[in-house]
This record gives C-alpha cells, sequence and structure tokens, in this order.
C-alpha cells in the first residue's frame, strides 16, 4: 500500500482526516509494509542493496514525507490532543497518530538546539549579537524510526544575530523539504511530471552511537566530500558560499545568516533555485 495513495486521498477535501487514515493504516499494517519500513530503521547500507527494495523504499519513504507535509500545513492542536475528529486546524494529532502506528516515536524537541533535531520555524533575534541558539517553544515534535530521523521538530528560537537571523533561518528556502506553512521549499521532485515526481529519494540522516550520518544514500555512496564537494564539482553560487556556509545548509537545510557573498549572489537573481546541495555529505569521519 503506497502513501502516494494516502496523500492524494488527503488533498481530496480539508479534512476531518481520520476515516482517510484508518482506511489506509487498515492496509499498509498488513504483514510486509511494516517490515519494509524497519528495514530503514538501522543505518546498515540497505539503500543501496537492490536485492532488498532499496530504490522502492526511499521512494515510499519520500512520499511517506509528502504526507506529513501535508499534516502540518494548518496551525496544529494541543499537543495530546486526541485524533476524532481530525478537522482542520487540527491535524497534528492525525500526524501523530499515523506515523505512532507505522511504528516511529515522537520527541518533543525539547532541550538544548540540535540542527539534527530542530526546524528553526521562527526566530525572535536577541540583543546580543552572540547569544547562542535557545529553543524557546515546541511547535510540532519531531518522528525517527529507529536510528533514522524522519522529520525533525519545529521550533521558535532566540538567538543572536551572529548565529541565526531573523528572516534568514526562519525564511531562507526549506531544502530536501516538499511544503511547508508560510515557506518556500525545495526538493527534487519539483519540476518532474505527475509520475516522475514521486521517484525522488527520502533523505537519509542517521543519528548512531558512532555519530551522526547526513544524507547518506546519494546515489548509494556513503563516502564523504571534502567541503561538501569537491570546489570544481560546485555551481557559480555554490563557489561563493564559504564551507561553513555549505555545512550549515547540509546540516540545517537551509541557510541561517546572510552569507557573506550576499553582494554578489544578488546579481543572480533566484540564485537559491540554482543551489544543489542534494549530493553534498560531511567529509569522512565528521559528525
Amino acid at each position: 500500500m503506497k502513501a502516494r495513495t494516502l496523500y492524494h486521498g488527503l488533498l481530496d477535501h480539508d479534512g476531518p482526516y481520520q476515516d482517510d487514515i484508518d482506511r489506509w493504516l487498515g492496509q499498509a499494517t498488513a504483514p510486509g509494509y511494516l517490515e519494509r519500513l524497519r528495514t530503514a530503521a538501522v543505518h546498515s547500507g540497505w539503500w543501496a542493496d537492490e536485492e532488498r527494495d532499496g530504490p522502492a523504499l526511499l521512494e515510499e519513504l519520500y512520499a511517506l514525507g509528502r504526507v506529513a507535509d501535508v499534516l502540518l500545513l494548518d496551525p496544529p492542536g494541543p499537543l495530546g490532543s486526541p485524533c476524532s475528529p481530525c478537522s482542520v486546524g487540527s491535524r497534528l494529532p492525525c500526524r501523530l497518530r499515523l506515523f505512532t502506528a507505522l511504528g516511529m516515536t515522537p520527541f518533543d524537541g525539547a532541550g538544548p538546539f540540535d540542527p539534527f533535531l530542530h526546524e528553526i520555524v521562527e526566530v525572535e533575534q536577541a540583543e546580543d549579537p552572540q547569544a547562542p541558539i535557545e529553543v524557546l517553544e515546541v511547535r510540532h515534535p519531531g518522528l525517527m524510526l529507529g536510528e533514522l530521523l524522519f522529520g525533525r521538530a519545529g521550533v521558535r528560537i532566540r538567538a543572536g544575530a551572529a548565529h541565526a537571523e531573523r528572516g534568514v533561518a526562519d525564511r531562507f528556502p526549506l531544502y530536501w523539504t516538499f511544503r511547508r506553512a508560510g515557506r518556500t521549499t525545495r526538493d527534487l521532485s519539483q519540476g518532474w511530471g505527475g509520475n516522475s515526481q514521486w521517484s525522488t529519494d527520502f533523505r537519509l540522516d542517521y543519528r548512531t552511537p558512532g555519530g551522526d550520518h547526513l544524507n547518506v544514500a546519494e546515489n548509494g555512496s556513503v563516502d564523504g566530500r571534502p567541503e561538501l564537494g569537491h570546489y570544481r564539482d560546485l555551481g557559480p553560487e555554490e563557489r561563493l558560499l564559504t564551507p561553513a556556509e555549505r555545512r550549515e545548509l547540509l546540516r540545517h537545510r537551509c541557510l541561517l545568516r546572510t552569507p557573506r557573498a550576499a553582494a554578489e549572489l544578488a546579481a543572480s537573481p533566484g540564485w537559491e533555485d540554482d543551489l544543489f546541495p542534494y549530493e553534498w555529505r560531511l567529509p569522512a569521519g565528521e559528525a
């Protein structure tokens, strides 16, 4: 049972969504589907194994990610409120019900700011430009599938401008993301036809006892690349980003501050569309 079916079902109306989710879960939780998802829960190299249906599972995870995005489009209801009815304005309980039924574990995102776990939704600018990033409020919980990060927790933060700028950290395009309310997003499905877009792979980020592994499955490779891609392989706009800014983009899926070469980049309107970070990975050994 493909998540693409549920995604289109949710788009057919504005809610409630309980019947759509329950009907889909009734088929998805049959033997086989949950076992397939559990394959992705461990950082084991499964994505490169054609015999274990690695590429197809990456695409199914991507489709599930789109479902998760749809269920974030409206302001969430109170955490812990029941899923019935799942009306407009209270999609979050449905989101939790769906993905916990699929074996995922929610996390509330409380605690120190961590770019692996936290997606910045709103920035409150601190007076001290050197003030570190501090989580003020969790807007929606995150989801883990074993060691795999399925979705980050959305948070409102306070930070000095040296660490995160209001209007950049919460408004710069969010990469590896299909939809967000009030924010521009970019992913590899955009620009493709109705069927081709569903061949997009899910970004795989793992938190293991040995450290974090980011974007490990691109092209089936796990090798690190110095400076997030050899300089000769970068586009003109990407070369204008410093190595630290490219790391920031990979870790946070967006930039947090105005890039150092903002004036040069401004000469290319829409330069954000020309960034292609989807093949970037951290250098080997850097967690």
